[in-house]
């Protein structure tokens, strides 16, 4: 018998045509979080599930799911997956890491340039016909000669660094322990508040953790020049969302371009959109047809993998291999 996999959302059309060749593969389409009834009914028959971040599973939906072997999401983060309960059930779980490197960088350094040189503000200048008035809008920023300050250098952050090295920046950075390799990457290695302090503008690619939940409160943005810009393509929650908007108000700091918020989707009515030093997308960071796609494919890989007790290509808690075995 075919395996049954389910999916809680939309899955890109490459990765459901493999899926449904191999298996009797369930996907959820309509927004939002499935139906309970219809949704209980196929956790029940599980082999896998393809989870597509709207879900949270913990231990009251993997009690649900008697016969799942594996779960997989197509990202890099899992902070909606409770790793613990997974692996004490002996189930591995998938993500995505590498295939959105490139285009989640691209992404980050846009938001460091637009924020740099106003180009959104640029287009809303001439869009409403004021370009004849154009210098009400102000003058922006150089990016050479600048600092760029990296809170969590991985390879995303790695790659921001060689983008902005080309417009010659001076790329410093913070992690809990000093890369080995930062001289060859062209970077220097600070403390978090020499970061803060010295940066014209911060980038902030952390991981949500308890560690790093709210890690940007008012006492990280007070600590900022009046002229830095800070950029979020990390999680929206590991900032103070009050605080930053205190931060811009108050013109602690000049600017921020955020492609992540806490709460996320924003709503139309909160008060960072009525700010004019604010410039927000909505979590786009790896939205391009190719990364998408590239990572549905290696979710499938994962899925296939997890369901052949095979190890599979990015697996965030390997233990639990070993537990079932």
């Amino acid at each position: 018998m075919k395996p049954v996999i389910i999916a809680s959302g939309k899955v890109r059309p490459v990765a459901v045509e493999k899926l449904q060749s191999i298996a009797d593969f369930r996907m959820y389409a309509g927004g939002g979080q499935p139906p309970e009834e219809m949704w209980a009914a196929w956790l029940q028959e599980a082999d896998a599930l393809y989870a597509t971040g709207n879900i949270r599973v913990d231990e009251a939906l993997l009690a649900k799911a008697p016969k799942l072997k594996v779960v997989v999401q197509s990202s890099v983060g899992y902070d909606n997956i409770d790793i613990d309960a997974c692996t004490r059930r002996g189930i591995p779980v998938g993500n995505t890491p590498g295939v959105l490197v490139d285009a989640t960088a691209d992404l980050a350094f846009g938001l460091i340039l637009c924020s740099a040189r106003l180009l959104h503000v640029g287009w809303e200048h001439v869009k409403n016909g004021a370009w004849g008035r154009r210098k009400s809008m102000g003058f922006g920023v150089d990016l050479a000669n600048k600092t760029l300050g990296i809170v969590g250098l991985g390879r995303i952050g790695a790659a921001v660094a060689a983008r902005a090295q080309a417009s010659r920046m001076k790329v410093v950075y913070h992690n809990r322990t000093q890369r080995p390799d930062d001289a060859a990457l062209g970077v220097t290695y600070v403390s978090f508040d020499e970061l803060l302090a010295t940066s014209d503008f911060v980038l902030a690619m952390l991981p949500l953790s308890k560690a790093t939940e709210g890690l940007f409160d008012r006492n990280a943005f007070a600590k900022m020049k009046p002229t830095a810009r800070f950029i979020n393509v990390a999680r929206g929650k590991i900032v103070d969302t009050a605080a930053l908007q205190e931060a811009l108000q108050e013109k602690w700091i000049a600017y921020a371009a955020l492609d992540v918020t806490d709460p996320e989707p924003l709503p139309g009515d909160h008060p960072l959109l009525t700010l004019d030093n604010i410039m927000i997308t909505p979590h786009i960071g790896s939205a391009t047809v190719e990364t998408r796609d590239a990572m549905a494919m290696l979710t499938v890989e994962n899925l296939l993998a997890g369901l052949a007790g095979q190890p599979m290509p990015a697996c965030v808690n390997p233990e639990a291999v070993q537990k079932k075995a």
